[in-house]
């Protein structure tokens, strides 16, 4: 029977190593003036893995990476990878309370920062857990980052790593109580880039831009995942409507990914603002975080009419669920079907399969799911079924055809006078109000009713709307028990950094009506 060889593992730096080899000299990452080539790229992985270990870390120790959009973060997740180091990306508008709960939490003995950052890390710096800090830009909170990688070897450590050993702790955005740390494997993630890139175009000569916080799990999976594939991606540090139009009118990308948000500031900046600019480089985009509003979704259309809309669906903890193509259908609210190597199901309270157009929770099996959540077993368990299915905590609808509606999150749903309501189905009918720009729908507290419907508007900037206006908009297409009883206007809706409205946020900052 021979010796049953498996082959070699899989590793999110085996891609740099790759095209260092095949494509040396090709550019790899760019960040304005800036850029580097794979040979380049790999060297300083190899440098930085080196430094880590010289500085006192060993394989396994995890290293907190706070930084923003900048052409090092490729380099740093290369270099972890090289070392057998877990990375342990962390949002840089977190507050010190929370950036020193997910440091000690994942048990993160390194850090690599941004020095304009160092002051929200100081506190975790100082509790004597920190074995080795690299600091670009400044040494307040480390040694410096470029003197450092200068002093090192440029031999790759190589260190044995497995391929479902976690590349990555992801701290979720901790909506309901403290953030739960994802344990995402080198599989996961290597899979999820190969899928990507055959999916939306990416790969060798191919260029895109990391719009999305490469932070956050879908930001780094079409972030990095270029630079994997042996493609270029541009670093478009923090989000301006008109400067991504002008990075894609000079960069001349292929392909990017955006969420819905994103959709809505290049919308605001008026059809003319947005047809000046040549976007005709672009043959993708691809959606992530909850689906198009389907008024935005016809804009988008309008405006990249040469473009392929997808419209995908996943969680930093199921990774890519579902994937809406360009050939599919028109359905609103649709995020399409399983994507490769993806079973769904949709399941009642009792844990039994619905019957299609019947809401139920999703739960998803595939190579992308993670490998739990770290020191927490009973929160792993929670979320998944004996048989490897885990849940998304959203409902969701399947057709006949099996395409996959997203009805509304598990936890957000309203229930008034004892009848369920998806806010979903409540913020789809404002948004085809002219005048509103952007809108969340949430329960608040109501002695009668348990919980009233109350609609968080933002206007746009040229219009205006009174609650009155809004209330009878919605009384001409939802039933009388849906339409929100309150209406707040806000100058902006809290989110998260995957675009998704922190619904948490929002009942702290609305005062119920009495």
């Amino acid at each position: 029977m021979g010796v049953g060889l498996r082959g070699a593992e899989l590793n999110i730096a085996n891609g740099i190593r790759e095209f260092a080899i095949a494509t040396p000299d090709t550019i790899a990452v760019v960040d304005g003036a800036r850029s580097i080539s794979f040979a380049s790229l790999y060297e300083r992985a190899c440098r930085l893995a080196n430094a880590l270990h010289d500085g006192g870390l060993r394989p396994g120790d995890p290293v907190g990476v706070l930084m923003g959009n900048r052409l090092e973060y490729c380099e740093i997740a290369a270099g972890l990878a090289l070392a057998g180091l877990p990375m342990v990306p962390v949002n840089p508008r977190l507050t010190t309370a929370e950036v020193t709960y997910i440091l000690t939490h994942s048990g993160a003995k390194g850090m690599i920062l941004d020095e304009p950052l160092a002051r929200i890390a100081a506190a975790w710096a100082m509790s004597g857990r920190s074995t080795c800090a690299l600091s670009t830009d400044g040494t307040s909170l480390g040694a410096d980052y470029e003197e450092t990688l200068l002093s090192c070897s440029t031999v790759d450590p190589r260190v044995a790593t497995s391929e479902n050993d976690p590349f990555c702790i992801a701290y979720t955005s901790g909506t309901t109580g403290n953030p739960k740390g994802v344990l995402i494997s080198h599989r996961s993630r290597c899979l999820t880039f190969y899928a990507t890139a055959l999916e939306w175009g990416l790969g060798p000569s191919k260029k895109t831009i990391a719009v999305a916080p490469m932070y956050h799990g879908a930001g780094f999976a079409f972030g990095y995942g270029a630079a994997f594939v042996g493609g270029t991606v541009a670093m478009l540090r923090s989000f301006d409507a008109r400067t991504l139009l002008q990075m894609i009118q000079d960069f001349r990308p292929s392909s990017v990914f955006l969420v819905p948000t994103h959709a809505q500031m290049l919308r605001a900046l008026t059809d003319e603002v947005v047809d000046s600019f040549d976007t005709s480089s672009l043959d993708t985009l691809y959606f992530n975080a909850a689906a198009l509003p389907y008024p935005l979704k016809q804009w988008v259309r309008a405006r990249f009419p040469h473009v392929g809309i997808h419209e995908l669906y996943g969680s930093t903890e199921a990774g890519i669920v579902t994937n809406l193509r360009p050939t599919g259908s028109d359905k609103a609210n649709c995020v399409g079907p399983a994507w490769f190597m993806t079973e769904i199901r949709i399941l009642d309270d009792n844990g039994n399969d619905v019957a299609n157009g019947t809401p139920g929770e999703l739960f998803s099996r595939s190579p992308f799911l993670m490998n739990g959540y770290l020191n927490n077993d009973e929160a792993t368990e929670a979320c998944t079924t004996t048989d490897g299915f885990l849940s998304s905590g959203d409902i969701a609808v399947r057709d006949a055809d099996n395409d996959i509606f997203i009805v509304d999150r598990k936890k957000d749903l309203v229930i008034s006078g004892g009848v369920n309501i998806y806010p979903r189905e409540v913020e789809d009918v404002l948004l085809l109000h002219p005048a509103v720009a952007d809108v969340a729908v949430i329960g608040l507290p109501h002695e009668t009713w348990g919980e009233q419907v109350t609609a968080c508007v933002v206007l746009r900037a040229d219009s205006a709307a009174s609650a009155e206006d809004l209330e009878a908009h919605c009384r001409r297409s939802l039933g009388g028990y849906k339409v929100p009883r309150q209406f707040a206007f806000l100058a902006v809706l809290p989110r998260n950094a995957a675009g998704k409205v922190l619904k948490r946020e929002l009942r702290t900052i609305v005062t119920p009506a009495s």
